[in-house]
């Protein structure tokens, strides 16, 4: 017969037994061709655990065998243990392929198809699934034995640190010692944090200098962070920090390897941390309100504008994140001041949208939005009155049966009660449509009624809470790009009088006189954006 062919190992160390792909490959192949089988598809899922299905090549086969006319009538595998190692998925799979007519045979465990060979075979799965699970907590301790003894059991090797075999009897582990050249980067960095200078300021000079982070990219706050968090840096080794059991997870030894930095040091940097934390001391843009804040991207990286400050809190400014967290050399873009770019935004809004003649108009125009959209729910109350039509109707035919002594009152009483119940549900469900399709529409007829309406609109946009005129912005600016000459405003729908969705104007516009944020001259700031 047709036959499909699965072959899996869970690990290297597996591999280089006798389980290995090939040999489990050759040794099914050898058995379908004693046996006159047709090996039509061979399936292999390399260093994929047993325990669960979600292995690639698996899925694939029994997709396959799923189908109207499977490709195959069996599935050859070297053992039980290879199809699966969880007696529920074992079972659930097998019962799947048994309704499609093909069977699982195991080339060294020959099983019957009766009810004795079935028991046996389960009896088999349930040895796998213990030893698989006994496996597990074995590789565990182990792992933890590894650990307590202060070698790594795998991971990413820490910043500033390399990963060498030593031998321990006759086994080779891994340890770290520090790589000069990146423990150079480390040492400066906790020499800077401690004399004074923030997480900031650390990664805008490292990339000033050229010098790569551990991925290889600029630095950012947050690897600097974690450097000055770890405690690898001097010789900790940590191991089961996310691990919870009986086992008294994690594991710590202190001097597992040489340390790059006292441990002196580096206590004395995490006070330092904690009192920056945002936790403790709020970052200045949280004191201040940034209206057009997660509206704003910087056209030259994509990166969100966020808010600052300068000259301790007496200057704001919208500057792209990028630039703010790794520095100029991120990103060229300038600061933005604050005031001038809400005022034209605030501006455009009351000068364009909020007049009485365009508010009007806007009101006019969504009316007959609404009436296009509309048409989903006057058909539904539609189909409610042509419903309400048809019980009615059916009422009048019982009705008509009573009074012709047709039926009495005994039989048709329960199907009136029921359709009378139906009609006044459907009277219900017609009202709270009806009432629905009214209040979409925004029937504003008085002219003082429109100006009371633009006046309390306008009050909104200066006095309102933040988060309320944020919210009414963005009805109406749907993001605003910008670039090193050119600040783009996007709205949400065309306003008058460009009669267009978007807006733009130079960034000189919005360039003040002075001195903000640390620039010598106005000339200097207009070179940078």
């Amino acid at each position: 017969m047709k036959v499909a062919s699965y072959a899996r190992v869970s690990s290297e160390r597996q591999a280089e037994k006798d389980l290995s792909i090939p040999g489990q490959i050759k040794s099914l192949r050898e058995y379908a061709t004693r046996n006159g089988h047709t090996v039509v598809r061979e399936f292999t899922d390399e260093a994929e655990t047993g325990r669960t299905s979600d292995r690639p090549a698996f899925r694939e086969m029994i997709a396959l065998s799923r189908l109207k006319h499977p490709p195959f009538e069996a599935i050859l595998v070297w053992k039980l243990s290879r199809f699966a190692r969880n007696r529920e998925d074992s079972i659930i799979y097998k019962s799947l392929l048994r309704k499609q007519g093909i069977q699982v045979i195991s080339i060294n465990e020959p099983i019957e198809d009766s009810p004795s060979g079935r028991l046996l075979e389960g009896v088999i799965e349930v040895i796998d699934e213990f030893y698989s699970a006994n496996l597990a907590e074995d590789v565990t301790r182990g792992m933890r034995d590894n650990a307590a003894k202060g070698y790594l059991n795998g991971g990413k090797t820490p910043y500033g640190y390399r990963r060498v075999k030593v031998k321990d009897g006759q086994t080779t582990r891994s340890k770290l010692e520090p790589d000069e050249a990146t423990a150079l980067i480390v040492r400066r960095i906790f020499s800077e944090c401690l004399t004074g200078k923030g997480i900031k300021e650390i990664a805008k000079g490292l990339n000033k200098d050229g010098i790569r982070s551990p991925r290889g990219k600029q630095w950012a706050t947050t690897s600097v962070h974690e450097i000055l968090n770890n405690e690898a840096n001097v010789g900790t080794l940590i191991w089961g920090r996310t691990r919870r059991g009986k086992d008294g997870f994690p594991i710590r030894v202190d001097n597992a390897w040489p340390a790059i930095v006292d441990r002196e040091a580096f206590d004395k940097v995490k006070p330092i941390l904690a009192s920056r934390s945002p936790k403790v001391t709020k970052p200045r843009s949280i004191t201040s309100n940034y209206l057009l804040g997660g509206m704003m991207r910087c056209a030259e990286c994509d990166a969100p504008m966020i808010g600052c400050s300068a000259k301790s809190g007496q200057f704001f400014y919208y500057r792209c994140s990028n630039a703010l967290r790794r520095g100029p050399e991120a990103c060229r873009s300038g600061w933005l001041p604050k005031s001038k770019i809400e005022g034209f935004v605030i501006d455009r809004i009351k000068g364009y949208i909020l007049t009485d003649e365009n508010l009007s108009e806007l009101i006019r125009t969504t009316n007959e939005e609404i009436e296009a959209l509309s048409e989903e729910e006057n058909e539904h109350v539609k189909m409610l009155d042509r419903q309400m039509s048809d019980v009615g109707s059916r009422l009048e035919h019982l009705y008509d049966a009573l009074e012709t002594g047709k039926f009495s009152t005994d039989e048709l009483a329960p199907r009136i009660h029921t359709l009378v119940a139906k009609e006044a549900e459907l009277q219900s469900a017609r009202e709270e449509a009806a009432a629905a399709l009214r209040a979409k529409k925004l029937e504003i007829e008085d002219v003082e009624v429109m100006r009371h309406y633009v006046e309390d609109l306008r009050c909104l946009l200066g006095s309102a809470p933040i988060m309320e005129q944020k919210a009414f912005l963005k009805s109406f600016v749907k993001d605003i790009d910008i670039s090193n000459s050119e600040v783009t405003v996007n709205y949400t729908l065309p306003i008058p009088p460009l009669n267009a969705d978007k807006e733009t104007v130079g960034v000189l516009a919005f360039i003040q006189n002075g001195e903000p944020c640390g620039f010598r001259t106005r000339d200097t700031l207009i070179k940078s954006y």
